[in-house]
């Protein structure tokens, strides 16, 4: 019995679907991981929408912005629920949408049954490509979108600083690309080791180390940070720094020199007194990243990971057409 893929094998498919042969073929492969990932995504959007509903119906109630409302956020359980979610779908993209998209065809055989019918590598490839690039893209655009609708005219509200990952990552363009890039490096370690579950546990442990300890060393690099010096007796003004992310502080002499903010930390205020004196300590320095920042480091940020991408997509292009399947 011949195994060969013809256009009539595939015809009833495109009878219902504006998908028509090779994405019709992988959209219908990954069709419940596809179901998964799009029905998680609708449900986490859904339950944005109507906990920024019942937050709008709080804050009504208690005379908001006139009255204080500082507490609504307290013990919110949906707010953490749903960060939570958002926050494990660049894991769950990666390890399972990215990790065997390649691995598991080269694993069980289907790529070189596939690639040797009337379809090429290429056209494989960029249909694999496709809908993961285009799931990832849907859920981050989605609920990057919702996310930023809810937190952004209530920020004063949320228990997280806007610098935070549970903030800075899942507002504007950040998420859309984080989700792309992990997704294409799962992709590409899948590609290079071939086997579904090593790939799947090397793209955990990539991700993790991602998004856990880099991303957030790189995240607080994004800004320019700012120096603001006031005297050392008086009190930092609050209301200028609310929204700041405070990088560091140091005290500083008449002429510039900075020391460490613990430098005349004596045991005494004697002893206090004459280290300050013997530094010619006169300022409080602080360094900080303003809130008007945020959205040229978040898309600073996605610029970055989406070069990432690409990079990394063109990884899985040179080894997919250079090695056998």
């Amino acid at each position: 019995m011949s195994t060969t893929l013809t256009e009539k094998s595939v015809e009833p498919g495109t009878g219902r679907s504006l998908l028509r042969g090779m994405p019709w073929l992988v959209v219908r492969q990954h069709r419940v991981a596809l179901a998964c990932v799009l029905g998680l995504t609708l449900l986490t959007a859904l339950w944005i929408v109507y906990e920024r509903h019942e937050l709008v119906q709080l804050l009504d109630a208690k005379g908001w912005p006139e009255n204080d409302a500082s507490r609504s956020m307290d013990n919110n359980r949906g707010y953490d629920y749903i960060t939570g979610i958002i926050n494990g779908f660049p894991l769950i993209l990666a390890v399972f949408i990215g990790a065997p998209l390649i691995a598991g065809d080269q694993e069980n055989g289907t790529a070189q049954l596939v690639t040797t019918q009337s379809a090429s590598r290429l056209q494989w490839l960029i249909a694999k490509l496709g809908l993961a690039y285009s799931l990832a893209l849907v859920s981050g655009v989605v609920l990057s979108a919702l996310f930023t609708w809810w937190w952004k005219p209530h920020r004063s509200l949320f228990l997280s600083d806007w610098i935070d990952g549970v903030i800075f990552d899942n507002t504007g363009p950040v998420l859309p690309a984080l989700l792309l890039f992990l997704t294409a490096a799962g992709i590409t370690i899948g590609t290079l080791v071939r086997r579904v579950l090593p790939a799947m546990v090397i793209t955990f442990l990539f991700t993790a180390v991602t998004t856990l300890f880099v991303w957030d060393e790189i995240r607080v690099r994004l800004g320019s940070p700012k120096m603001f010096t006031y005297p050392l007796d008086s009190e930092l003004p609050a209301a200028r720094f609310d929204d700041a992310y405070e990088a560091d502080r140091w005290v500083g002499s008449a002429d510039g020199t900075l020391y460490g903010w613990g430098t005349c930390a004596e045991a005494t205020e004697k002893a206090q007194n004459a280290c300050i004196k013997e530094h010619g300590i006169v300022n409080n320095v602080i360094e900080y990243i303003g809130y008007n920042q945020m959205a040229g480091m978040q898309w600073l940020g996605a610029g970055i990971l989406l070069a990432g991408t690409a990079l990394l997509t063109a990884v899985t292009l040179w080894q997919v057409s250079r090695r056998p399947l």
